[in-house]
Parts: C-alpha cells; sequence; structure tokens
C-alpha cells in the first residue's frame, strides 16, 4: 500500500541512480529550464502579478512537486490554464485572496490524493476540457493585443467584451515601433524551429530582440518601465490575514484552481508515460499538487501545475528522473539571483508575441472543430463551456459544462434502460438454443420480464410506466436481470413498491440471474430478506421452476 503514495524520486533513488541518468537529466534539465524563463515571467504578467513572481513559481512550487510527485519527468510551473483566474481573483481581491484561494486548493489536492481521488479526476468530460482550453486561449491572445500593438490604454479592462471595445477605442493609438517589435519576436518563435529545436525559439526572440531594442534605443515599453527592476533576491515566506469570510469568497475559486492543477497536472503525467513507456502515481501526483501549491504562494508565487508542453521538452531532451525537474528550478534560481536584472530588458511586445504563440499552441483548435462532428449533446456541452469561459467566468464555465454533461448523460442512460415482455419469445432465447426442451414449459399464470440497462434514479420513472403495462394480472412475475449491470438505491426502491404492489395483488415476485454487485446492494438495503432469499433464482429455468411451485401452492389452495 506505501507504494503507491511513494513519490518517484524515492523510487528512483531506491532502485540505483546512475551517472547515464544524471547525464540525461542534466541536459533535460537544463534545456526545459532554457525553455521555462521567458514563458514564466510572461504567465505571470499576463495574471496580473509581477514579473518575478512567475520565476518563484517554477523555482518553488516546481522543486516541491518534483520532489514528492508521482510522476518520472513531469515539469510543473506557472501555466497559461491559471491566468484567467489568477488575473481575476487579483484584480477583484488582491494578491492576498489569490494566496488564501491557492492555500485551501492545495489542501484540497491534498486531501483528494490522500483520499485516492486521482482516478476520478479523468472522468470530466473531454468536451468540458477543450471547451475551456480553448476559452483560456482566446482570453490569452486577446489580453496580449494592447501589449503586441502598443496601445495607450491606462487599464485594459478584464472583461472580454469590454476589452476589446477599448481595443477599438484606442485604435488610433497603435505604436508602429511595438507592431515592429512584436512581429519580428513571432517571426523569430515560429521559424527558429526551422533552424534548430535545441535552443527553444522564445529564448531566441527574447536575446535578439531585447539586443536590438537597448542597442538603437528603440522606444518601447518593457518590463523595467512597466513594473520596475526584477529583484535579485528570494523571497521570505508570507502568509496573509485569514478570515472566514476571505474562506468563503475564495472557496469557489480554489475549486476551480484545484480541478485546473488537478487535472492539467494528471494529463501531463499521462502524456510523459506515453512518451517514457512509465506509469505514474496519480495520487501522489495530487499531494505533490497540493504541497506545491501551498508552497508557491507562501513565497510569492502563484498557482501551479504540470506543464504539457515544458514536460514534453524535458523528455525529448534526455530527461528521465524527477531530478530533471529539479534541475530546471536550481537553473532558474540562478537565473533569478546572477542575471534577473537584465529580464527588466526584456519589451513587453515580445513577451506579448511568446503568449499569442501558448495561447495559439493551447487553442485546441483542431479537436475543437473536430468535436464540432460530434453529438448534439457533447456539442452542447463543448459551446456551453466555451462561451461561459470568454464571457462570464471559468469557475461557472466548468461547473456548468460538468452538470450538462452529467445531465446529458444520465438523460441518455435513462433512455437505454427499458423492461420487455418475453414471455411468447422465451424459448427463443439463446439461453434455451441448445438444451433439452423437454419439460421445459412457461406455466401459464406466468410473465417474464427482462430488464435492460442500469436501474438508477435516472431510469425508475420509465421502469414504472413499462412493468405497469401488461393488460393481465399474472400470479407470478419473473423480472430477469443478467443484463442489469448496475442499482442504485432508487432502482431498490422502485422494486420495493412493485413487490409491495404485488403482494397486495396476491402476486408473486420471483428474480433471475441477478449479477452478484446488484444482489450485493440488493442485500444490503434489506431487499432481499423483505421478498425472501428463495426468490432470487440462478437462472430462467431455476425462476421458471420456483414459479411452478408457487402455481401449485396456490391450486391446492384453492382447492381447499
Amino acid at each position: 500500500m506505501y507504494r503507491k503514495l511513494e513519490p518517484k524520486l524515492i523510487t528512483v533513488l531506491r532502485e540505483g541512480y546512475t551517472l547515464k541518468q544524471f547525464q540525461g537529466d542534466l541536459l533535460g534539465g537544463l534545456t526545459v529550464g532554457v525553455v521555462a524563463l521567458p514563458l514564466a515571467i510572461a504567465l505571470a504578467i499576463a495574471s496580473g502579478v509581477k514579473p518575478e513572481q512567475g520565476l518563484y513559481t517554477a523555482i518553488f512550487a516546481g522543486f516541491v512537486i518534483a520532489v514528492l510527485g508521482g510522476s518520472r519527468a513531469q515539469i510543473s510551473g506557472p501555466t497559461g490554464a491559471f491566468i484567467v483566474i489568477v488575473y481575476g481573483i487579483v484584480q477583484k481581491y488582491g494578491y492576498d485572496g489569490l494566496v488564501v484561494a491557492t492555500l485551501i486548493a492545495g489542501v484540497l489536492l491534498i486531501i483528494m490524493g490522500l483520499a485516492r481521488m486521482g482516478a476520478f479526476l479523468k472522468f470530466v468530460p473531454y468536451p468540458v476540457v477543450i471547451g475551456f482550453t480553448s476559452g483560456i486561449a482566446l482570453i490569452i491572445f486577446s489580453s496580449q493585443v494592447s501589449d503586441f500593438l502598443g496601445l495607450k490604454i491606462d487599464k485594459v479592462p478584464a472583461d472580454f467584451v469590454e476589452k476589446w471595445i477599448e481595443y477599438v477605442r484606442h485604435a488610433a493609438t497603435i505604436d508602429p515601433y511595438t507592431i515592429a517589435v512584436g512581429a519580428a519576436s513571432l517571426l523569430i518563435i515560429i521559424l527558429w524551429p526551422k533552424v534548430t529545436h535545441r535552443v527553444p525559439g522564445p529564448l531566441i526572440a527574447i536575446l535578439v530582440v531585447t539586443f536590438v531594442v537597448q542597442y538603437f534605443q528603440i522606444p518601447v515599453a518593457t518590463i523595467e518601465s512597466r513594473f520596475g527592476g526584477v529583484p535579485n533576491t528570494l523571497p521570505m515566506p508570507h502568509f496573509p490575514v485569514v478570515t472566514w469570510a476571505m474562506v468563503q469568497d475564495m472557496f469557489s475559486p480554489a475549486i476551480t484552481i484545484a480541478i485546473l492543477a488537478g487535472l492539467e497536472s494528471l494529463l501531463a503525467a499521462v502524456v510523459a508515460d506515453g512518451m517514457m513507456g512509465t506509469r505514474h502515481r496519480s495520487n501522489m501526483e495530487l499531494i505533490a499538487q497540493g504541497a506545491g501549491n501551498i508552497v508557491s504562494v507562501m513565497f510569492g508565487g502563484v498557482p501551479a501545475t504540470g506543464a504539457i508542453a515544458r514536460t514534453a521538452t524535458n523528455i525529448k531532451s534526455g530527461g528521465t528522473t524527477p531530478v530533471s525537474a529539479i534541475i530546471h528550478c536550481v537553473f532558474l534560481l540562478l537565473v533569478l539571483l546572477f542575471i534577473g536584472k537584465w529580464a527588466a530588458m526584456i519589451p513587453m511586445a515580445t513577451l506579448a508575441a511568446i503568449l499569442i504563440v501558448v495561447a495559439y499552441n493551447m487553442s485546441e483548435w483542431r479537436e475543437f472543430k473536430h468535436l464540432l462532428s460530434s453529438p448534439r449533446g457533447d456539442i452542447a456541452v463543448l459551446l456551453a463551456t466555451f462561451f461561459l469561459t470568454v464571457f462570464i467566468e471559468l469557475t461557472v464555465a466548468i461547473q456548468v459544462g460538468i452538470l450538462l454533461a452529467a445531465f446529458l448523460f444520465l438523460q441518455k442512460m435513462s433512455t437505454e434502460t427499458h423492461v420487455d415482455l418475453i414471455t411468447e419469445n422465451l424459448k427463443e432465447d439463446e439461453e434455451f438454443r441448445g438444451r433439452d426442451m423437454a419439460g421445459i414449459e412457461i406455466p401459464k399464470g406466468v410473465e417474464v420480464f427482462e430488464i435492460y440497462g442500469s436501474l438508477f434514479f435516472g431510469a425508475v420513472r420509465q421502469f414504472k410506466e413499462s412493468i405497469r403495462t401488461v393488460a393481465t394480472k399474472p400470479k407470478v412475475l419473473v423480472l430477469r436481470m443478467r443484463q442489469v449491470p448496475t442499482i442504485d438505491a432508487s432502482g431498490v426502491h422502485v422494486l420495493e413498491e412493485l413487490a409491495n404492489e404485488a403482494a397486495g395483488n396476491g402476486q408473486v415476485l420471483v428474480f433471475s440471474g441477478v449479477s452478484r454487485g446488484v444482489y450485493r446492494i440488493m442485500r444490503k438495503s434489506g431487499f432481499v430478506e423483505r421478498v425472501g432469499r428463495k426468490n432470487f433464482t440462478r437462472d430462467i429455468f431455476a425462476a421458471l421452476e420456483l414459479s411452478k411451485t408457487y402455481l401449485d401452492a396456490a391450486d391446492i389452495e384453492r382447492t381447499r
């Protein structure tokens, strides 16, 4: 049992860590560190916090998650998925509000991991994932338009529609120098992979464009002009004054943070497994993500989760163990301490170009287009989640998307559950084929019903209507339940109603082919004892024999 909650780092060290593994981890960690450097800064700015806070997140959260995580080569840090919700919280409640929300989310993630709930996050419907991912991508793109075009807007609104209204109103303030810097950065990022994949395009764009801007003194906004210098020291732990009112306000956003952190980290872990042929520990990963997020905001960071693109980069570059993630954190720490001040020279338009590319890669537009040809229910979930993400709020989008998907699923399941009267066609059933039919007959006064599908709360109404359509009142009702995989309390209750109704009419209920799982639920509820254990038969043949016994007993009673 303990192995299931054992960090992968401990497993790797216990198995024997080799020099060859370290060499691969060193190259992978340094490579992904170079990739993470501009992303951490850009994602922090887009989230409405200071640039260094993105680095704090990658360093502190990334380290804790690497040490405690359940994946061999996953890289954690700030991601685009959190931009929307972090920006909204910071604008409304300030950074202390974000700290409280993230602390709650961290605790929730730890509880989920300890409760072995890692598998449950896999049940988030795919249209919901694509819907909010595409919605977030559109929001990220729209948030970078001002910096990419150099618009003179004092404060860009958080609301999507209001944001674009302001863009149109200030269209005349477009700065040609800023556009040129942004366009040049974008071209370098897009075209550089054609030269080599060893050095990431965003880093080349930052180095080249920043040098040109500083050398020629091009008048464009930089990190320094917008936020001041980037500190080259580590922050001290910070813990806000927490009130019950603040906890209540932050609980709903905290749930969203926890779901996003859990979902994206497990998706990244699955990607890593697919590339390496390994198997992650989902519950241990949730615990690590929870601990990492708690530590992150205590040291001035923002919410963190597994980064799919950075994880893939790490593996492609040679990283095979959590040591590569630790090296990535150490690299970012050294950059912060010794050359962080130079980051202040980076043009805002270059960071905007980086995030535009991130938004495009995150958009999943091909999957979005593909899902538009899915059944109408899936399309409804996809579009509802997408539009609610863009125009309302991510928290609402996820909640509505999951609830809508669940409702449509239950509706579908309920329509698939039905009851058929099969008395006259019973001998044509596959169970009767190949058997000696001598002596096998369906007595007069017996009706056989076959139940198909799960007998749950969403299907009980249809079950009632179907079972009551029989014109005759047979002495014995045989319920054949071999096709019933599950039953819930509502299903048991409707069977109790049927049993009581049958008893009032002088009828007997006989059950045939009940599965072990369904029988166990019936027994625990007391239904089996109330109906009688002998009325639960192995198969239809035993059920018919028992039915004949009841009919014979009734005949004897009448002759007395």
